[in-house]
């Protein structure tokens, strides 16, 4: 790539006013295979470039981008880019000084150096531990993808970053079969982390967890319905607080009046027990980075403390709209998309009560070993889980398994009825979708009792 001068790119950009530029350079390396029926289906790889260049006047986005990546070309986008603002820049000074990372996310095992022959090894061998759990799995799915992001962002408040991001991901879904019943399991693993994730968990065990789930589905009774107490595992994932409270949380919702969280800022919103924070600086998680996609470091962001909701998740434009700062929280999928406020880890921080004394708490009700997808009306804080494997709970003790779970019932209601939080911590990765953009996060929560909800059952 020949040599850029970011400061004049910027400078043609605001040429016609505007209160803010920023330029976006991504390099992006994949690869994926994909294993279905014990067969490799695709084994994909490239190399993606381009750039996004971004004007805000008047709090609208001005947004381009390109392939082109010479400075002639970036020169013409930023002329267009500008054109869409009605006044005069003048001659604005930008000088750029490049940030330090405010935390490193160590990778031992660059993907990149890693055989192509080693990494479908792993996925074969993913597939034929999930086929020997049981004659009754009858379809198996494995999915193995890494990709190296290298970003540069340049900004017209002086901001220069650079960040470089190992996303690694291996995911196992399996469908079990007896007669007329057929029940799945899904189970992955990833993060910003190189391919000595799999030392600490092997491709194996997560194709063996993700088979073990299914085949024991099958011999699960139907899940009652009513309101009862229910138990979320650490194991759960973080689903309930990533889908009943993250997304609220994100301050564009909240300005756009979308979020039922919307001017309640310093008002209980939850149980005492429950502090919520979003935090992408911890080491090697799926939602970490050194700096967001628009150079501002990464950041632990309270968002709800002691039941009492904080703050906001916002980026540059969402801050600029309320005059505070960005939390870090300014993401997007690739450079042909603009930045918008999202997640990034989020999580219910433990407590103090040990996970079986939760459990032995509870006369009745229902334990949540994993949750499914679930949906969540942000307006209102409404939503609705699917539990993909659940346990009744008898005189404070796991019982049978039950299939055909859901959880229904409302964030801060939710929130309000968590009574004891326990002092372990677990992790769910994914990729989150809003805007039509995906973007990779975590979510995590310790074992948690919910006092009171609606479980919906099968009939």
């Amino acid at each position: 790539m020949t040599k850029i001068d970011y400061s004049k790119i910027l400078k043609y950009a605001r040429a016609r006013g505007g209160e803010y530029a920023d330029l976006y350079i991504e390099h992006t390396v994949p690869t994926a295979i994909a294993l279905e029926d014990g067969k490799v289906e695709k084994v994909i790889s490239g190399v993606e470039i381009g750039a996004g260049l971004r004007v805000i006047t008047g709090f609208r986005t001005i947004y381009a981008y390109t392939n082109d990546l010479t400075e002639a070309a970036l020169i013409n986008l930023a002329t267009e880019v500008s054109r869409a603002c009605d006044g005069t820049g003048g001659d604005i000074s930008i000088d750029l000084s490049e940030k330090r990372p405010p935390v490193a996310h160590r990778i031992i095992e660059p993907p990149e150096g890693v055989a192509m022959e080693r990494k479908l090894a792993l996925v074969k061998e993913a597939d034929m531990a999930a086929r020997a759990v049981s004659g009754k799995v009858s379809q198996v799915a494995v999915q193995y993808r890494d990709t190296l992001q290298r970003v540069t962002i340049a900004c017209s408040d002086g901001t220069f970053a650079r960040d470089e991001r190992y996303y690694l991901v291996a995911a196992v879904n399996v469908v079990a079969k007896d007669g007329s019943v057929v029940q799945t399991g899904y189970d992955a693993m990833g993060g910003n982390i190189g391919f000595e994730l799999f030392r600490e968990f092997p491709a194996v065990s997560i194709a063996e967890k993700a088979a073990q789930r299914a085949v024991m589905m099958l011999s699960a009774r139907p899940a009652p319905g009513g309101r009862m107490p229910v138990v979320l595992s650490s194991e759960a994932g973080g689903t309930m607080v990533h889908e009943a409270i993250g997304h609220g949380l994100e301050a564009d919702l909240s300005q756009n009046g979308l979020s039922v969280y919307t001017g309640k800022v310093g008002q209980q919103v939850g149980s005492p027990l429950v502090t919520v924070v979003d935090d992408a600086t911890l080491p090697n998680r799926r939602g970490s980075f050194k700096f967001d996609d628009e150079g501002v470091e990464a950041q632990r962001t309270v968002l709800v403390e002691k039941g009492v909701l904080k703050g906001f998740m916002y980026d540059r434009l969402t801050s600029m709209k309320d005059g505070v700062s960005s939390t870090g929280n300014g993401r997007r999928e690739s450079y042909m998309a603009r930045p918008i406020p999202r997640m990034t880890n989020t999580m219910i921080l433990p407590g103090e009560s040990e996970p079986s004394e939760i459990l032995s708490s509870c006369d009745s009700g229902l334990l949540v070993k994993k949750m499914g997808g679930g949906q969540v009306n942000t307006v209102n804080g409404d939503f609705v889980f699917e539990v993909s494997e659940g346990y009744i709970i008898e005189k404070g003790k796991i019982s049978e398994p039950v299939r055909g779970a859901t959880l229904v019932g409302n964030g801060p209601q939710a929130l309000s009825n968590i009574k004891m939080v326990g002092n372990d911590l677990g992790f769910g990765i994914g990729t989150c979708g809003k805007d039509g953009q995906g973007a990779p996060v975590s979510d995590a929560q310790p074992t948690l009792l919910i006092t009171d909800i609606v479980v919906g059952g099968m009939h």
